[in-house]
């Protein structure tokens, strides 16, 4: 169930308008981001200066607070470019060229870790459920038990494709269990969702900038165990994506080995600061949270149903079905909303047309109210009465509720 309490609770102050009237962006990332993190980026930096390899060792030092790692197991990577880069890298250095990964695939971002091994040369196999249903541990243990070969365990903890957020816990108890190593593609999630070491037992994770910390893109970041990062010298098979080469100079000498995004650093350490001055992960994951129930709640009033049941819905990002009526077309539907200050996101769906709605990014309950405001407006422009989804959409959701 949606929680009623973050429903019920005091409204906090609304949080600043986007300083130039630019629309809210709803999707998973790139986000809306404060004007503080916006200014921050005014400055020119010196990659190889002082001021700038401190910023450098402080974005690895408040990364590595969030993952509860007190025992000094963990160091924090940042590796240029996006979200995909890092997996790529995280990949190619912590899986051996001999190793056999599991694919734990429900969305366009399992098969891409899975067409990224691909390219990569690795042995893999997939356990595809399809749009959106969860991999279970069960199935997962089943698969490790059938095939001795495997050595990693790859899992999206957010598929944004579909707004699941996996049972990641139960998938690394199993992994853990029987030996092998997992590796968590947390791209969406780091940040508002808990991925405690000493609860979630991973050999390396990765995220990006742009994502819950509220930062621009520009690079992506890899935590992983220092024995993993050890263990990962000479494996990777790309000069720019190898995460022990990045890791080994940064630790001696505190710079990146090539240009580093140094606009993107210093709009990402402001980014931090406010997550720590929101209350860190339990913070922001509050307040996207409430975001979230306060949509959903309003979208249904509206008519509109989630693919997903309350349970699976993650605080990122919702998929609805579009309506099945006559006169809804996405296309005008998207630009109605943009024109009231929105930008929602398209559909992932294979089979069923659906859109998103993201709730991240400096927004909050008050901008999530006008977000549905606007969805009954847009509806009335378009002459559709009612936003309820074609019996096919029903039909495969019971599939997830079964």
């Amino acid at each position: 169930m949606l929680s009623d309490q973050n429903l019920a609770s005091a409204e906090a102050a609304p949080l600043p308008a986007p300083a130039l009237g630019e629309p809210y962006l709803l999707t998973p990332g790139p986000l809306t981001t404060s004007r503080e993190v916006k200014e921050a980026m005014l400055r020119d930096w010196g990659s190889w200066d002082g001021d700038f390899r401190g910023m450098t060792s402080e974005l690895r030092r408040r990364l590595l607070a969030l993952t509860g790692d007190t025992k000094d197991e963990f160091d924090c990577v940042p590796i240029q470019g996006s979200g995909s880069f890092a997996v790529e890298a995280m990949l190619g250095s912590f899986v051996p060229r001999d190793g056999k990964v599991l694919v734990l695939a429900n969305g366009a971002y399992g098969l891409r870790a899975a067409q990224t091994l691909v390219y990569l040369g690795r042995a893999h196999t997939v356990i595809d459920k399809g749009d959106y249903l969860p991999p279970r541990g069960d199935e997962v243990a089943a698969a490790l038990d059938a095939d001795p070969a495997i050595t990693h365990v790859i899992a999206i903890h957010c598929e944004t494709s579909s707004g699941i957020l996996n049972p990641v816990a139960e998938i690394a108890e199993v992994v853990h269990a029987r030996g092998r190593k997992l590796l968590v593609d947390s791209m969406s999630a780091f940040g508002a969702v808990p991925l405690d070491v000493s609860e979630i037992r991973y050999a390396a994770m990765v995220s990006s900038a742009n994502k819950c910390i509220e930062g621009v893109p520009g690079f992506g970041f890899v935590i992983a165990r220092k024995d993993e990062l050890e263990a990962a010298k000479g494996r990777s098979h790309s000069i720019s994506l190898d995460v022990h080469a990045q890791w080994a100079h940064m630790n001696k000498t505190g710079q990146w080995r090539f240009t580093p995004p140094t606009h993107v650093v210093a709009a990402f350490i402001e980014a931090l600061r406010q997550h720590a001055a929101e209350g860190g992960v339990a913070g922001r994951g509050a307040r996207y949270t409430k975001n979230r129930d306060v949509m959903v709640a309003g979208m249904r009033e509206l008519g509109f149903e989630t693919l997903l049941k309350d349970r699976w819905l993650s605080p990122i990002i919702v998929t609805f079905f579009n309506p099945a009526h006559p006169n809804f077309d996405f296309e005008r539907f998207y630009d109605l909303m943009k024109d009231k200050g929105f930008i929602i996101y398209p559909g992932k769906l294979t089979v069923v047309d659906s859109f998103r709605v993201g709730c991240i990014g400096r927004m909050d309950e008050h901008v999530m109210r006008r977000v549905v405001e606007a969805a009954g407006q847009s509806l009335k422009e378009m002459g559709v009465d009612t936003a309820a989804p074609p019996e096919a959409a029903l039909t495969e959701r019971a599939k997830l509720a079964a």
